[in-house]
Order: C-alpha cells, then sequence, then structure tokens
C-alpha cells in the first residue's frame, strides 16, 4: 500500500459533509478518509501518524496529550485537545497518564484558567474526565462554560450511567467511550442530539457497551468511530472496533458514516483532494475501508 500523490489537507472553521468521490480507473470506488475521533498519538510513540496515513486514516482527534505537544505538526489532520481536566492526582495522572496527558484543578478559577490557556496554544477541543476519580462534577458546568465560550466542543470521559447523565445535564458535546455500565433509559434520553465516540473494542467490547451504543444511536445520538489508539494499540483502521459497532446494529453504510462522512462534518473537516481508493462499496461491505487499494493525500495542518 503507497501514500500517493501528497495534496493539501486542512483543518477549518465551517466545512459540510463530503460527499464520497466518483468511480477511479481499474473499478476501484473512491472514498474520503478515515477519521478517528479518539487517539492518543504521543503516548502511541513516535511514527505512529505516518502508520495511520498508511492505512488510509488521514485524520484524528487527540483526547489528551502533554500541553508541550499542542501545535506540533503531524502528517495527518490532528485536532487536540491536550491534557484533560481531572482533579489535583485524580484519573489519568495516577494512571497511565503521568507524564502531562492531565492537569488537576480543584476550583473554578482554575478550570477556567486551564481552558483558557489551552485554547490559545491551539487545543481544538476540550476533554475532562469524570467518574469517581475526575473532575469535582461540580466544576463540570464551569468546564463546559469556558470551553463553550472558545467555541470549543467538550469531550467526557465518563464510563458510568451516573457520570453520563452529569455530563449531559452540564451540556457536554461529547462521550469520549461509549459506557460501559449500563446507560438508564432517562440517561439515554438526555443525550438525543449529540455525539458518542465508540471504542468499544479498547475495553473488550463488553456486552453492556455494545447495548449502550445501541440505545444511544436509536436515540438519536451521532456515533463516531474511535480506537482509544495508544490505550489499544493499532496502527490504521481497527477490525475489532468495526467488529464491534457492527454487533451494536450498525450496518456497513452505517459503520462507513462513522469512520469517514459523519466525523469529517462533525469535527468540520475539508479533505478536499484526499481520498481513498477501495476494491468495493464501503456502505455495502465496511470491511473495504481496512485494506484501502491506494491512500491520496497528506496533512500538515499547523
Amino acid at each position: 500500500m503507497s501514500v500517493l500523490n501528497a495534496l493539501p489537507l486542512a483543518v477549518i472553521a465551517c466545512s459540510s459533509a463530503q460527499a464520497p468521490a466518483p468511480a477511479a480507473p481499474g473499478g476501484a470506488v473512491r472514498w474520503p478518509p478515515i477519521v478517528d475521533s479518539h487517539v492518543h498519538l504521543v503516548y502511541a510513540g513516535a511514527g505512529i501518524a505516518d502508520q495511520l496515513a498508511a492505512h488510509g486514516v488521514l485524520a484524528v482527534v487527540d483526547l489528551a496529550e502533554p500541553e508541550r505537544a499542542l501545535g506540533a505538526p503531524e502528517p495527518i489532520a490532528e485536532i487536540a485537545a491536550g491534557p484533560m481536566l481531572t482533579h489535583r492526582g485524580g484519573y489519568p495522572l495516577d494512571a497511565w497518564g503521568q507524564d502531562g496527558y492531565g492537569v488537576g484543578c480543584d476550583d473554578a478559577a482554575c478550570v477556567a484558567r486551564t481552558i483558557d490557556r489551552l485554547a490559545g496554544e491551539g487545543a481544538g477541543v476540550i476533554k475532562v474526565a469524570l467518574d469517581d476519580d475526575g473532575l469535582d462534577p461540580l466544576l463540570l458546568p464551569v468546564a463546559v462554560a469556558a470551553a463553550h465560550a472558545h467555541h470549543l466542543k467538550v469531550a467526557v470521559h465518563a464510563l458510568s450511567d451516573a457520570s453520563a447523565a452529569r455530563a449531559a445535564a452540564a451540556g457536554v458535546d461529547i462521550l469520549a467511550h461509549t459506557p460501559v455500565e449500563p446507560l438508564a433509559p432517562a440517561t439515554v434520553a438526555a443525550w438525543r442530539g449529540r455525539a458518542v465516540i465508540s471504542t468499544l473494542a479498547a475495553f473488550g467490547a463488553r456486552p453492556s457497551a455494545i447495548a449502550n451504543l445501541r440505545a444511544l444511536r436509536a436515540a438519536g445520538v451521532t456515533v463516531l468511530y474511535g480506537t482509544d489508539l495508544g490505550n489499544l494499540q493499532v496502527d490504521g483502521p481497527s477490525p475489532d472496533e468495526v467488529d464491534a459497532l457492527r454487533k451494536a446494529g450498525l450496518d456497513d453504510a452505517a459503520i462507513t458514516a462513522a469512520m469517514t462522512t459523519t466525523p469529517i462534518a462533525f469535527w468540520k473537516l475539508d479533505l478536499a483532494g484526499s481520498y481513498l481508493e477501495l476494491d468495493r462499496d464501503p456502505t455495502r461491505d465496511a470491511g473495504a475501508l481496512l485494506h484501502p487499494r491506494s491512500v491520496h493525500g497528506r496533512a500538515r495542518v499547523r
């Protein structure tokens, strides 16, 4: 597989969903690139962005990287959160994220100041850790207000029903993971019109999470494909995630949308001139996205 014809790729302020390109010569189908809406590039290690690009993932959303990495050039389009907000010593600082993947705040002034700083350094989304070891839930509305003042979406690490319900009530925009604890019908309904990033395989594709994603989608929640790259080691589109999405009730067309056209529209990405050449129509067989015939387009967005 090769990455051909280096073409400009950019993240812009406004864009509509990119329509599939026409059929390519030789029977191939041209399709928009894959977007992974939950990665940790720095944590995954050097060279991972080039590997993603070679396999057709030309845009990512990094939902926790050290602050020092904000603004660093990458060979693919990247929307980055910088460190996720938590309490002092909380998750992920007490786990895998000790080297700057989180920032601890215990009061409203710290939360607002931190988000103002991250926005000024180029963050394109804000990530908040919740659950038992994350940010004090009473500070979550402060974080949402501060992020929205900068026109930034807020993604929340909320694996429990209680945390997902609190996040919805506070106006959070995105569930960074499909929660693994069974969600109450009221919690599911509260997320209508917002978004969830799948990351099912990263948690072992638990039946409870699969059931949650099925319910959220049925309630009108936008599903975005994401792998949690770094915590889950993949160097391209994840067959395990595709299988889990299928178990959650998404057909080939819905899986393809969650991996390509839906996140392109949701994150306002302009991938004009960049595309995959596939052996077959992915809306009839999403497995075509796992092994592109060729990948056209590279990106340096900063």
